[in-house]
């Protein structure tokens, strides 16, 4: 299976660089791992964040469209002396069916069209154990932000906000829209970010 990744995360070097995410802290402080749980990384890139999380006691799955994505993350994994579940899917075909305490995905979601979005998302939520967490962040548009200069046809187009609504029954634990510097392409350029740590949460708050 080939996508636009594959030559990029083939080359010795890690393209995303192998520093976590720093929702990922956030994790730890909202849901560590004081007992086994389950921790799924959707759309894993090299693996950096898989990495840290396996690192920190989660047990941890992690999928990717890219099979030399998936390499690196395996090689990373060797190279940290942890154990992770890896395997090559489809965002947008892949369903869970088995529950995990811990959804996690960044730089991936953009992908999943519009039409399929509420489905995709019942689906992470059905497969979520009380309590558990979803932590996501997706690009959205903005007007005054110009296209990335490295823009996928693939990427779908999403609204400031429009993340938050699939958790109108879930407790909000973090949710913020910010704009980043990026040199992904190697020329400087800007993206927009709606992230969200949203907790399955039933009774009383």
């Amino acid at each position: 299976m080939f996508n636009q990744y594959d030559e990029k995360y083939a080359t010795k070097e890690f393209y995303w660089g192998k520093k976590p995410s720093p929702i990922c802290y956030k994790v730890l402080d909202l849901l560590p791992p004081d007992k086994p749980l389950k921790l799924l990384d959707i759309g894993c890139g090299e693996g950096r964040n898989s990495i840290f999380f396996a690192r920190n006691g989660y047990h941890v799955t992690a999928f990717d469209l890219s099979s030399a994505g998936v390499d690196k993350t395996n090689l990373l994994a060797e190279e940290a002396g942890v154990k992770i579940n890896t395997f090559v899917a489809n965002l947008n075909e892949f369903r869970l069916e088995e529950n995990f305490d811990i959804l996690f995905s960044t730089g991936t979601l953009h992908y999943i069209p519009e039409n399929i979005r509420k489905e995709l998302f019942q689906n992470y939520k059905e497969h979520t154990n009380e309590n558990g967490l979803h932590v996501f962040s997706v690009f959205v548009k903005k007007p005054f932000i110009k296209p990335a200069p490295d823009g996928e046809s693939t990427a779908q187009k999403w609204i400031s906000g429009e993340l938050m609504n699939f958790y109108h029954d879930w407790k909000i634990e973090h949710s913020i829209e910010e704009i980043f510097d990026c040199m992904s392409s190697g020329i400087p350029h800007k993206h927009v970010s709606n992230r969200i740590i949203a907790r399955k949460f039933r009774g009383e708050l």
